[in-house]
């Protein structure tokens, strides 16, 4: 029979350093063990906790700058947004302070004031208009708008309170895809598919469709709420993501009431949007026209 990894209770409740592991009885050579995950320089978790975001960055933040800040994707998963907060984990580091690099952590260097740094679930994070904004600026254009739109929806941050913002910063990096991103934004946008698709077809050219509409028939009755819309085709464009699988009759009686009322509509998958682009603009290009 296998012997059993020693662990230390005392060393199972968060981070820890090296000497914490050598008071409690480990060996440097144990601290290699599966039963551990290093977090940073000299400072580890216990394996059964080491898959919780939050632990990781408590403990990384006992190795961060007096004055840093976790910011961007991290900060966002701190705001409860649903952001990869670890792959790597931000921290920006306010000029003139001094960091090491560590392993999965991206660090940035900025003007970091103090009435844009905020304590949230134990660490410090930026606020949420700063992280909106780093978001906006830093991601690629893509991933900047999923993850604004996201932020909008969930009234972490208001549109016309980012605009200020970001007009309010004229000289800051990433300061012109700031803005194209603020302009592109939809608070009424409800999943990263959705605001891909929206994206797909502006940077093709082609009009900017309404997001989240309801719409009636001729009574004034309502058939249904669609994802994107062009009112003057009377064109309904519809994102299937995987809860459609499990919905199948409840959409389909929706389309159907949609066709009955004198819509058309188009329905896309993520393979259509990662895969066949051009055919999905080509066909919203060709109804519009129609």
């Amino acid at each position: 029979m296998p012997i059993q990894p020693r662990i230390p209770e005392a060393l199972t409740h968060g981070p820890f350093t090296v000497a914490d592991a050598l008071r409690a009885g480990l060996s440097r050579r144990q601290l290699q063990g599966k039963s551990w995950r290093r977090v940073g320089t000299g400072l580890y978790v216990w394996a059964g906790i080491a898959d919780d975001p939050l632990r990781v960055l408590q403990a990384l933040s006992r190795r961060l700058p007096p004055h840093a800040a976790f910011s961007c994707r991290t900060a966002g998963w701190l705001h409860g947004m649903d952001l990869e907060p670890c792959q790597p984990v931000d921290v920006t580091v306010p000029l003139g302070r001094s960091i090491t690099t560590r392993s999965g952590v991206a660090i940035r260097r900025g003007v970091l004031p103090s009435v844009e740094v905020v304590e949230c679930r134990q660490v410090r994070a930026t606020s949420p208009m700063r992280t909106a904004f780093d978001l906006s600026r830093y991601l690629p254009l893509g991933e900047a708008l999923v993850a604004v739109d996201m932020a909008l929806h969930i009234e972490l941050v208001r549109l016309e309170r980012l605009s200020d913002y970001v007009a309010a910063h004229p000289r800051t990096r990433g300061l012109a895809q700031a803005r194209r991103v603020v302009a592109l934004a939809e608070p009424r946008s409800e999943s990263p598919m959705e605001t891909r698709l929206r994206l797909l077809l502006v940077l093709a050219g082609l009009p900017r469709p309404s997001a989240q509409v309801g719409l009636a028939d001729e009574r004034g009755n309502f058939v249904g709420r669609v994802d994107l819309y062009y009112p003057g085709q009377r064109l309904a464009i519809e994102y299937d993501g995987s809860t459609h699988r499990d919905s199948v009759a409840v959409d389909n009686r929706r389309q159907n009431r949609l066709f009955g009322a004198g819509y058309r509509l188009l329905r896309f998958t993520a393979v259509d949007v990662y895969d066949s682009p051009e055919t999905v603009v080509a066909q919203v290009r060709a109804a519009l026209r129609s």
